[in-house]
């Protein structure tokens, strides 16, 4: 009988990606997927370290998986537990320590292991290895999944270190992929019928890949090249860091239709003295100046962003000069979150820590901005016509749902199946979450 494995998700797209090639591994070993955690014979949970909470839920999860592990036991069934990602990069030692159910842990850089690992599974395995280009070397080839659009990682790490931020620590360094062996990776997709193209890294706009000629390409060169290929429809990338945003970019976002009109552009606070202590190396008015020359380019661009409130030391007037940033660029959705103290990140050991109560208050005020901006966004799409991916049947009957180039999704009646489908829609109505049309 084969084994079935169950993966939990926390987290990034990065992360995503992670589990979906977690899934060609197992694959490849003959494991199916199984439905749900209570089927499966190996659970991975491939977690999140940004925020305490992520951390939390986490090992909240651990503790139902005990609970279940020991039915299975009883039973005499194999239950395996993994805990992968960045929690388990940071808290490997400490995993296990707190939580004797799990039997390994491995880090972003060592899910290529599985095999070996779940081999090992007695000794309790502990994988934390920092080797980003071992990992794409012994990779399976993706698996078709029958989607039509899929990610593909072309940059890992960050030198960035942001104050607030454990992504150095636990992605380790910024690593680029060579172009031939990411060329090779959506070729594969693209014999499975993908059309969609997401390219993916911790600053995907840092990326300086090794070419076959010796040079090295940028961002805005891979976009062009996988530009050309007929079958490729669409093409994003995430997530941006605003002192990688270069001239070679904002001309390719102008040039490239297939480059969609939406970028995640993270700036985090809008306060020059904040933005100072994060050590995010841009200022206000220039993180604005990148948006304007972008939209100057091209002008249906629309944008999305994170931000964190109550940084240490964060004032009223700096929290003021967040919203202000808010105001001026109009986003069409965003990301918005507490500070929360990440332990071995400089922002952690600072005495001026904003007050919990004063942090409600503020992420309040700016949600309420920010989700304003994006019904506003939302609304000005009614009487449009977009393209729309579809994805998938929708709650209701003859009822489909896809996304449009802004990431909304958009839902329609039909009386014949849309998924895969790229096809133009008329949007008739908005709301807060998405979109409703009909098709064209």
């Amino acid at each position: 009988m084969q084994k079935r494995y169950f993966i939990k998700t926390y987290g990034c797209q990065m992360n995503v990606y992670d589990s979906e090639r977690m899934q060609d591994v197992l694959a490849a070993q003959a494991y199916l997927p199984a439905e749900t955690m209570e089927e499966a014979d190996v659970v991975i949970l491939n977690t999140c370290h940004i925020r305490e909470k992520a951390a939390e839920k986490v090992y909240s999860e651990l503790g139902r998986i005990k609970r279940l592990k020991m039915q299975r036991q009883k039973a005499g069934k194999e239950f395996t537990v993994g805990v992968a990602g960045c929690v388990a990069q940071a808290e490997g030692e400490e995993v296990m320590r707190r939580a004797p159910v799990v039997d390994m842990v491995f880090g972003p850089q060592n899910f290529h292991r599985l095999p070996e690992l779940l081999g090992n599974k007695q000794q309790r395995p502990v994988e934390l290895d920092f080797v980003a280009n071992d990992k794409f070397d012994t990779l399976p080839a993706p698996r078709n999944t029958g989607g039509r659009s899929a990610f593909v990682s072309v940059q890992e790490g960050c030198d960035k270190f942001c104050t607030f931020c454990v992504v150095p620590y636990t992605r380790g360094a910024e690593y680029s992929r060579p172009v031939k062996d990411i060329i090779e990776e959506v070729k594969q997709h693209l014999d499975h019928g993908v059309i969609e193209i997401s390219l993916l890294g911790q600053n995907v706009n840092a990326y300086h890949g090794a070419a076959a000629d010796g040079s090295e390409w940028s961002l805005a060169q891979l976009i062009e090249h996988l530009a050309e290929f007929d079958q490729i429809k669409r093409i994003r990338y995430t997530t941006s860091h605003p002192r990688d945003m270069h001239n070679d970019l904002y001309r390719v976002h102008g040039e490239i239709d297939k480059l969609m009109p939406y970028l995640h552009l993270p700036i985090q606070a809008g306060s020059d003295r904040v933005l100072h202590d994060m050590n995010r190396k841009h200022t206000a008015a220039e993180y604005i100046a990148m948006v304007e020359q972008l939209r100057s380019k091209r002008p249906d661009i629309a944008f999305s962003g994170d931000f964190i409130v109550g940084f240490p030391g964060e004032t009223d007037e700096d929290f003021e000069a967040t919203l202000r940033v808010v105001e001026t660029v109009h986003y069409a959705s965003a990301y918005s979150f507490k500070y929360s103290t990440r332990p071995g990140t400089p922002g952690a050991t600072r005495s001026d820590q904003v007050p919990e109560e004063v942090k409600g208050e503020r992420l309040a005020r700016l949600q309420a901005l920010l989700n304003k901006q994006q019904e506003q966004f939302n609304a000005r799409m009614v009487g449009k016509t977009l393209p729309v991916l579809f994805e998938k049947a929708g709650k209701h009957a003859n009822q489909w749902l896809g996304k449009s180039p802004y990431m909304q999704s958009v839902h329609v009646p039909a009386g014949r199946p849309l998924e895969g489908q790229m096809l133009d829609v008329h949007i008739t109505q908005a709301g807060p979450n998405s979109l409703g049309g009909e098709l064209v």
